[in-house]
């Protein structure tokens, strides 16, 4: 099974909480900072660009991150989601 991928900032102010919720349930993930690493920006961009997960928030402006993608495409970004589908 593939780790799922975490896209984040690390300046932004919502990965702490999310991030901290997934230690809290042992959840194992790949971390791509989007800040730092320009292939991390890309990926997640072509996931952004095509993903319909992704549409309510592009038309609020938000960037869409923290954003966990889960094998099946399964696109997480809030917390209590994490307990959802990891509890």
């Amino acid at each position: 099974m593939t780790k799922p991928v975490l896209y984040f900032s690390d300046k932004c102010p919502d990965t702490p909480p999310f991030v901290a919720k997934l230690a809290e349930l042992n959840i194992e993930y790949e971390a791509a900072n989007i800040s730092d690493y320009m292939p991390n920006l890309k990926r997640f961009l072509a996931i952004r660009d095509n993903a319909p997960a992704f549409a309510e928030r592009k038309a609020k402006g938000y960037i869409g991150i923290p954003a966990l993608v889960l094998e099946s495409g399964e696109i997480i970004f809030e917390p209590n989601e994490l307990e959802r589908i990891f509890s």
